[in-house]
């Protein structure tokens, strides 16, 4: 078996394949001519090796020759226009294995030149930005060559209203690498009043190529990219509703100094001049004193300037209160508190006596459950229940009583609390025990007055 170099094609110094240049995203071929120099008929498989195989084929992949013959094989590549093709000589290698003779296999070599090709990918957003001066956008760019690429940005807009800032200015990108880039638009002048102002405005994205590559980049049809477009609405910095708002602003004061104001004045000045006029002298009146006063404790103010003072009070006091400000009966302000804790599954009572020749008038009373235990809680006056609660339904209660519920002396305010389970407080860690707080509060009066 002697593989050889096709006769048609041009062969490197040193290799059995034809060297060959491919443009990624074309198609090119290349041949390889084996021949059977055994006595026996011989089958051949051929199959491409390297890092050109997974874009590389032989046609056909097996032939069968008859001794002193040979055949003429085509080895297609199609390498795919990606990043990750790299441009530059890639070796390639046809492995031809003899089906009868496995062990004189031979790998016949070639290079093959894979060309350089350019291409971006942009993409603009927002496409439209409202702004008073500025608009911020945002620029993103793929490298899709497979060579590294420094990327420029040209602006372009009909006018000279707009300038434009690109951060970074000029990006470098590897093949396949990626970056945001930051456009802010800014205009010279503000709108003041009227309707928004339309800036369109062009973005283009091209490749920065040294002087000696760019006659080869002209002819590159995918180095430089459609522009993009987009635009930067200039809105106003005061809207026609504010114009609107300010007119009917002016013509109200003008209608206030011209109109309103003139006509209140003249008839404030009219109402003081007829008060002054209907008013009396008040020189007839005797003692140099107006009518209507008093001096206070005179001997024709029997009642010594006291005529104010409510009957049955005396002066300086409430109604309904002693002199000393504390309640009429000769009864005080008073309250207690009952703080009870309880193991849970058991019921613990706690109570408050009335001390002896006292009533106690209960107008208020305050359930604390703080910790959000969960159970039973009774109150009770004396032998009279007031009210039984669960737990659970509340943190802290209060009820309120017009007229006041009077417990007699030695008797007995009591909470019965059945504790169910402890609930948790602020700390976070759940209590031992139930704990509930009851605070009662009233006018606490002696028997004897």
């Amino acid at each position: 078996m002697t593989p050889s170099a096709s006769p048609s094609g041009p062969s490197a110094p040193g290799l059995d394949i034809p060297a060959v240049t491919v443009a990624p995203g074309s198609t090119a071929t290349t041949s390889l001519t084996v021949h059977n120099d055994s006595d026996i008929v011989e089958a051949y498989s051929l199959e491409v090796v390297g890092d050109c195989a997974p874009w590389a084929t032989v046609e056909p992949p097996r032939v069968s020759l008859y001794p002193g013959t040979s055949e003429t094989v085509t080895i297609r590549l199609d390498p795919p226009r990606s990043p990750d093709i790299r441009p530059g000589e890639t070796p390639l290698g046809v492995r031809v294995l003899p089906a009868e003779h496995p062990e004189s296999v031979r790998v016949p070599e070639t290079v093959v030149t894979v060309e350089e090709f350019h291409e971006l990918h942009t993409e603009l957003a927002p496409r439209r930005r409202r702004g008073w001066l500025r608009g911020r956008y945002r620029l993103a760019v793929r490298n899709l060559g497979n060579t590294p690429a420094q990327v420029g940005f040209a602006p372009g807009q009909a006018g000279e209203e707009l300038r434009f800032a690109f951060s970074p200015a000029k990006p470098k990108l590897e093949p396949g690498e990626s970056a945001e880039v930051r456009l802010r638009v800014r205009t010279g002048k503000p709108v003041w009043f009227g309707s928004p102002v339309v800036w369109p405005f062009t973005v283009d994205a091209a490749e920065s190529v040294e002087p000696a590559a760019q006659e080869e980049a002209r002819r590159d049809e995918t180095v430089v990219r459609p522009p993009l477009n987009a635009e930067f609405v200039q809105i106003p910095i005061f809207p026609k509703w504010l114009l609107a708002v300010l007119a009917a602003l002016l013509a109200l004061l003008l209608a206030w100094f011209t109109l309103v104001r003139p006509a209140v004045r003249s008839a404030a000045k009219e109402a003081a001049t007829k008060e002054v006029q209907a008013r009396p002298n008040p020189g007839g009146a005797q003692d140099s004193q107006s009518p209507g006063t008093g001096s206070g404790g005179g001997k024709d103010d029997p009642s010594g300037g006291d005529k104010g003072a409510q009957p049955g009070a005396s002066p300086g006091t409430t109604p309904g209160t002693g002199g000393d400000g504390t309640p009429a009966g000769g009864g005080q302000q008073s309250s207690a508190t009952i703080d009870l804790k309880t193991s849970g599954g058991k019921s613990e009572a706690g109570t408050y006596k009335v001390p002896e020749d006292h009533v106690f008038g209960i107008t208020d009373i305050v359930v604390a459950n703080f910790q959000g235990d969960e159970g039973v809680i009774t109150i009770t006056f004396g032998k009279r229940k007031i009210t039984t609660i669960a737990l659970e339904t509340f943190r802290n209660q209060d009820y309120h009583w017009v007229t006041p519920i009077k417990i007699t002396e030695n008797e007995t305010v009591t909470v019965n609390v059945t504790c169910a389970k402890p609930g948790t407080p602020a700390t976070g860690r759940r209590a031992q025990e139930c704990h509930e707080v009851l605070n009662v509060s009233g006018v606490l009066s002696p028997v004897k007055q």
